[in-house]
C-alpha cells in the first residue's frame, strides 16, 4: 500500500492571519523552532505562507535598485523594476501580509507521498500546506517527513 501524505504531515500546524504584525510572527518561528508558517484569512483559508526566504530581505537590508539606462529624458529599465518594487515593500513590510508569499503551493491529504516528493522536487519548495476539501489548512508536510518516510521503507 502506498503511503499518502496523511501518513506523514503535521496536523493542525499553527498559522497567522495577514493582519499579524511581522515582530509576532517572527517570535512564532523563532520560538516554535520553524520555517513557515501558513497564513490565513477570517474563514480559515490559505491565502500565503510567510517563510524564513521572505524575511530575509527585512534583515539583508534595503534591495539594490534595477540598474537602468538614461536616454534623454527616458529612463530604460534592464530589469524589470516591479521586482524591485516588491523586494522593497517586503523589506519595509510591518505585516504579515506585506510580506508574505501569496498563493503557496498545496496538496491533499489522500495524495501519495512520491507526489509529495515530485513537488518538491520540481518546484524547488520546502513545505506543502495540507488543504482539505473546503481549503482550510489540516497539515503540512515538508521534505524532511519525505526523508523519514525513505527511512522508515515508505
Amino acid at each position: 500500500m502506498t503511503a499518502t501524505v496523511a501518513d506523514f504531515m503535521t496536523r493542525d500546524p499553527i498559522s497567522v492571519k495577514p493582519q499579524t504584525p511581522l515582530t509576532e510572527a517572527i517570535r512564532i518561528l523563532a520560538d516554535k523552532h520553524i520555517s513557515g508558517l501558513p497564513v490565513v484569512d477570517e474563514a480559515g483559508q490559505l491565502v500565503g505562507v510567510l517563510s524564513e526566504t521572505d524575511l530575509m530581505w527585512r534583515e539583508s537590508g534595503v534591495p539594490t535598485p534595477p540598474p537602468y539606462i538614461q536616454v534623454l529624458d527616458s529612463f530604460i529599465y534592464l530589469e524589470n523594476p516591479a521586482r524591485y518594487e516588491q523586494e522593497l515593500h517586503k523589506a519595509l513590510g510591518e505585516t504579515v501580509a506585506e510580506v508574505m508569499t501569496a498563493q503557496p503551493l498545496t496538496i491533499a491529504a489522500d495524495r501519495p507521498l512520491p507526489e509529495a516528493a515530485r513537488l518538491f522536487n520540481d518546484r524547488k519548495v520546502h513545505r506543502l500546506f495540507v488543504l482539505s476539501g473546503d481549503h482550510q489548512v489540516v497539515g503540512v508536510i515538508t521534505r524532511g517527513d519525505i526523508i523519514r518516510a525513505m527511512a522508515q521503507g515508505a
